[in-house]
């Protein structure tokens, strides 16, 4: 596609219209109204990025179990970047892109729960969007510490040939979580989580204070020892990077 308001907005009109099924992909040469955490906008230049929506049938995963998703197409982002980039590659959580201490991308995870033919309660689907810096090397400057794969290899890419391979990463993992389970997943999201055992900066409400970042709990909870230790859920905090 050329152009949507969002890759994961269409993707779910296509659900609807009963015109998507477990796999298809969904990708944009720009988005005019792009969806990034928080209620955020992903803002990016036409024709540079990957902006691409993956619809996903969660089943045999529960509604609790979001976080293995989520986990799993961090990794999986992780694994396609790294391969670019380097080892400076992170996971930010609950599931950004990093490199070295700069947003290469992110990822948002939005559920589609129960209806009249499953009930209420049942993970029927998931839209997972995903959004990488690939060739943009101007940035809104309203945009926090950004980077792109071109930025860091000073190289340019095929956004289209990179998404291909991206979707074939993803759906390894994928198979992989739902075949062997969450745990190896889950030890490579730790392996590679940004400022894991480091002390970082943190915002909640208008609070700002210190903290040793000491793991991820495998049901999503960010886990920081400072004066107290303490757990958050997604929308809780926010870095201050």
């Amino acid at each position: 596609m050329q152009s949507v308001d969002s890759t994961n907005n269409y993707a779910r009109q296509q659900l609807h219209a009963g015109l998507a099924q477990h796999g298809m992909a969904f990708f944009a040469h720009e988005q005019v109204a792009g969806k990034g955490q928080r209620n955020k906008v992903w803002m990016t230049e036409k024709g540079k990025n990957i902006l691409l929506s993956v619809v996903v049938k969660p089943l045999p995963l529960q509604l609790a179990q979001q976080f293995q998703l989520s986990a799993c197409v961090a990794v999986a982002v992780h694994d396609f970047f790294m391969k670019y980039a380097g080892e400076d590659s992170k996971i930010k959580w609950p599931n950004d892109l990093y490199w070295q201490d700069r947003k290469a991308g992110g990822i948002l995870v939005e559920s589609v729960v129960g209806s009249r033919e499953t009930g209420p309660g049942i993970w029927e689907w998931s839209i997972v969007g995903i959004g990488i810096n690939i060739n943009q090397v101007v940035f809104d400057p309203e945009i926090k510490n950004p980077v792109s794969l071109k930025q860091i290899t000073g190289k340019y890419f095929d956004t289209v040939e990179l998404a291909k391979e991206l979707c074939t990463i993803v759906d390894k993992r994928f198979t992989e979580l739902i075949e062997e389970g969450f745990e190896n997943i889950y030890n490579s999201y730790l392996t590679h989580l940004y400022k894991r055992k480091a002390i970082v900066k943190l915002k909640k409400g208008s609070a700002v204070f210190e903290a040793l970042i000491k793991d991820v709990s495998p049901a999503g909870m960010l886990m920081t020892q400072h004066a107290i230790s303490e757990e958050f859920n997604f929308g809780e905090i926010e870095w201050v990077v």
